[in-house]
């Protein structure tokens, strides 16, 4: 999975000062930080299962253990870079860091759900930090050429991450345990930690308002519309516990607008949306990801659940999905520049709704590698076309002071997709996590190929014409 994590506009070059001789070094530290934390998206989908057998977990607390993450994440992102202006990106990165290690222990001794959240909530926060601080270390540590060498290796970080959380998840859950894919983080966070200080300059802090209330309002929420999504599968959309949540969510996002509207620094600006390139990548992104994450939670649950795929055995499945959607993403960009970025898009959309329609006929006996992984690898390929052409639309077809802005949008709309994504098709399957039946599961895939398909539609009246242009800087991981 690509992961465009960026950050708003990096400091001025001074292309006289002499290079840091622990750039390097430097670099390798916070690619790994982030490594952790792109692995953090996709471990945990192959460990739920033994979750759930182990800590008698039903369906919804399943689901809250991805979404618990992607949306503290998403959700206070923005805030999180504005932190590390105020304070220092070292300052900030090291404080994210000690949390995300705290955080991946509780998780990794939970003994019922309440701990179990409570470490992946704490573990999405870190994130929020962490990741900005890090990406900022890079822009302001690099320059000139030197530059888009480290931001290469930055982004090359989300493709591996993402295909190697698949691959360690079922190893470590078939292996050591599930609680592994928490305590994994730990001597790794640990390390990092110490050697931080040693390579990475601290830099003055920069004055900036912090929007405290905007990041804690979208936060509150997405996480009203998720827990109204999921509740619905269990009571039912008129119930008055989904009712009250999703109305709680309009209600929230109502007065994020306005405190945005109102904020001298404010964490989003909402007139972004009224350019079409920000809107059409922001829509991109938020569909994308909704449905690769969902393609990997309900695969790794139908597999396990129906199947009767061990972790690893289901890892090494899910391996390809995820080498496709790094391949997808290279075409993606190739692409772009050469025929533009709604054909792109809308081709894009396309495959990923014809990889999808075959697993909408999925059964309980038919071949797993003659039927779901020749249309996992498909609707991959799709979806990571659809991540580059929406960071490319959102970030080169607006003006570079704009970049960091539209970047800030783009993030967000990346980490609450899973969330979203997560949720919805948790809710459409939860006959087949109840009663271990085919049934929900493929509701659940006609439900991401329906999604994929009108998105394509939407795409043609959307997305701008023409091949964008690369306005330079770090904007795109």
């Amino acid at each position: 999975m690509t992961h465009p994590e960026t950050h708003p506009a990096p400091a001025p070059e001074h292309h006289h000062q002499r290079p840091d001789p622990r750039r390097w070094a430097a670099l390798a530290l916070v690619c790994l930080a982030q490594f952790m934390l792109i692995l953090d998206v996709t471990v945990v989908n192959v460990a739920l299962p033994d979750m759930a057998a182990d800590l008698d977990l039903g369906r919804a607390t399943l689901t809250w253990v991805v979404t618990a993450y992607t949306l503290c994440f998403g959700g206070l992102m923005l805030l999180g870079g504005r932190l590390a202006d105020a304070l220092g990106a070292r300052r900030t990165l090291l404080a994210g860091l000690s949390l995300f290690t705290a955080a991946s222990l509780v998780a990794g001794l939970a003994a019922g759900a309440p701990a179990l959240l409570g470490g992946r909530i704490a573990q999405g926060v870190a994130a929020a930090l962490l990741s900005p601080a890090a990406l900022s270390i890079v822009t302001t540590t690099f320059h000139g050429q030197e530059r888009t060498k480290a931001l290469g290796v930055w982004a090359a970080i989300g493709g591996s991450g993402a295909a190697a959380g698949v691959l360690i998840g079922g190893a470590l859950t078939d292996g050591p345990g599930w609680q592994w894919v928490f305590y994994v983080n730990v001597p790794v966070g640990l390390l990092v930690l110490a050697a931080v200080p040693a390579f990475v300059a601290a830099r003055a802090p920069r004055p900036a308002r912090l929007d405290v209330p905007g990041a804690l309002l979208v936060t509150a929420g997405t996480g009203a519309l998720i827990y109204g999504l999921v509740a619905a599968g269990d009571s039912g959309w008129a119930d008055p516990a989904t009712l009250a949540s999703l109305a709680g969510a309009v209600v929230a996002y109502a007065l994020f607008a306005l405190v945005e509207r109102a904020s001298r620094a404010p964490l989003m600006d909402l007139r972004m949306f009224t350019r079409r390139p920000v809107l059409a990548g922001a829509f991109l992104m938020l569909v994308a990801t909704a449905l690769l994450i969902a393609h990997f939670f309900l695969g790794s649950a139908y597999l396990q659940h129906i199947r009767g795929f061990s972790p690893l055995k289901t890892g090494l499945v899910f391996l390809p999905v995820a080498v496709a959607t790094g391949v997808g993403a290279h075409l993606g960009s190739r692409l772009v520049g050469t025929v533009g970025s709604r054909t792109t898009a809308v081709a894009a959309m396309a495959v990923a709704a014809a990889g999808t329609v075959p697993l909408t006929r999925l059964s309980d006996t038919g071949s797993v590698y003659g039927g779901l992984l020749p249309g996992f690898v498909v609707a991959s390929l799709g979806l990571g076309a659809a991540f580059v052409t929406a960071t490319t639309t959102a970030l080169a077809m607006v003006g570079h002071r704009e970049a960091g802005l539209a970047s800030g949008v783009v993030n967000t709309f990346h980490e609450v997709g899973g969330s979203i994504g997560v949720a919805v098709v948790s809710t459409v399957a939860a006959s087949g996590f109840e009663r271990g039946t085919v049934g929900g599961f493929t509701d659940a895939f006609t439900v991401c190929a329906v999604a994929a398909g009108v998105s394509a539609a939407v795409a043609v009246g959307l997305v701008p014409r023409g091949r964008p242009q690369l306005t330079g800087g770090p904007h795109v991981h």
